[in-house]
């Protein structure tokens, strides 16, 4: 059975850099750093005290008083972004069947705030005293289970949680449920909400932070002193749909989903395998789904989270695979602006592919000053923004576990 075409109808998000998709690429055409300092929780005792932190969000946008209390912030940061999708689509809900709309919207951590806040209460005020919304606000199906009760979609609806593949991982299932034939819509993505003292503590525990000491600079993808990565969060939510479906309806094509491959390092908990041959293999499969040569890639957006093994072996992977045609291809770091927001990390630099597509401008990768050796000849727009036609492009994200996801996307054409 030949599979359907996915294409790519709407995008919404909440960032660092607001929930605007114009503007927060905007920021990061310009350079700009969402890291900053933390002065609401008491991070005296551990060696990082900055993330990227979401700036500006009321829950109360999107749930009633009394529920954005009790509520983690990763739910109704799911919701905003996948009402602002659909808003984008101009996807008219009472003309669609909504049992063929469906939500695969991960998360690595999920609801971790209410998680440490039960336990705090169970541990001060007794094990009667934990909250009923515990389990349901913490567990990691609940941010894409409540955006379908927003909405009244009924199709596939789970969570997928892999670290900071997450987004990959999601996004590569919705659009199998469409090829398949299994739906007609489905929105997808990742959320994270981990500016709070239970991450702070386990990251700094697993020495994975950058130290700093200036904020902004910490962020340093590839530099020979980057010391860890920086704590970011946020959610990015697509409309996936299938091509006819959108074609009929008039829908504003932003890409067309490719094809994409998981694979495992089945190597270490946090560190993946060096040499980068499973890595390498995953943007392969990956390729091959989507009908694509190394030679037609115009652009990745790297996973390049400023970690000492993790940099290098997604740079010896790219070699591997895209050795010949290097010179014409281009690489940035998302995470360099934005830190990294695990989970949600992948659907946030989704949203950064689909505007340099749009606009053909990518955003400059900062904090290198120093690079490694092993960059050499790779162009990983350092430091300043550049003009770049893309076509085809892939997006990577690597999680604990070595758990590996590569996202591939071209602009749309009717005849490809």
């Amino acid at each position: 059975m030949e599979k359907k075409r996915v294409v790519i109808t709407g995008m919404g998000l909440v960032s660092c850099f607001g929930s605007d998709p114009d503007e927060f690429y905007k920021n990061l055409l310009e350079g700009n750093s969402g890291v900053g300092f933390i002065e609401d929780l008491d991070l005296s005792d551990l060696h990082t005290k900055f993330a990227a932190r979401v700036k500006g969000f009321s829950p109360e946008s999107v749930l009633e008083k009394k529920e954005a209390r009790r509520t983690d912030l990763c739910i109704p940061y799911t919701i905003a972004a996948g009402r602002d999708a659909l808003a984008r689509s101009k996807l008219d809900l009472a003309s669609i069947d909504k049992t063929r709309a469906g939500i695969i919207v991960g998360t690595g951590i999920g609801g971790v705030s209410v998680f440490a806040e039960n336990v705090k209460t169970m541990v001060q005020k007794g094990i009667d005293r934990i909250s009923p919304f515990f389990i349901p606000y913490s567990i990691t199906n609940m941010p894409g289970a409540k955006l379908a009760m927003d909405l009244g979609f009924k199709g596939p609806n789970y969570s997928i949680s892999t670290a900071c593949a997450t987004s990959n991982h999601s996004m590569i299932a919705a659009a199998e449920h469409i090829r398949q034939g299994h739906a007609d819509i489905m929105l997808t993505g990742g959320v994270e909400a981990t500016i709070n003292l239970v991450c702070f503590g386990g990251f700094c525990a697993l020495k994975a932070l950058s130290r700093g000491p200036v904020p902004a600079e910490a962020s340093k993808p590839w530099d020979i002193k980057r010391d860890g990565f920086v704590l970011g969060e946020g959610a990015a939510v697509f409309v996936f749909e299938e091509l006819e479906h959108a074609l009929k309806r008039g829908a504003p094509i932003l890409a067309e989903y490719r094809g994409g491959f998981a694979t495992c390092d089945a190597h270490h908990m946090t560190e993946p395998t060096p040499d980068g041959s499973e890595v390498a293999r995953c943007i392969a499969e990956a390729l091959k789904d989507g009908g694509l040569s190394p030679d037609q890639i115009d652009y990745i957006n790297a996973h390049a989270t400023s970690t000492p093994v993790g940099d290098l072996c997604e740079v010896r992977a790219i070699r591997k695979i895209f050795g010949p045609t290097l010179d014409r291809i281009k690489v940035n770091a998302t995470k360099s602006l934005i830190g990294h927001a695990l989970g949600g990390a992948g659907a946030l630099e989704m949203v950064a592919v689909l505007k340099a597509m749009e606009t053909g401008m990518l955003h400059p990768t900062i904090n290198l000053t120093e690079p490694e050796g092993e960059l050499e000849g790779i162009d990983v727009v350092q430091g300043k923004a550049k003009n770049h036609v893309v076509r085809h492009a892939i997006s990577n994200s690597f999680g604990f576990g070595g758990h590996n996801a590569v996202v591939a996307v071209s602009k749309f054409e009717e005849n490809h």
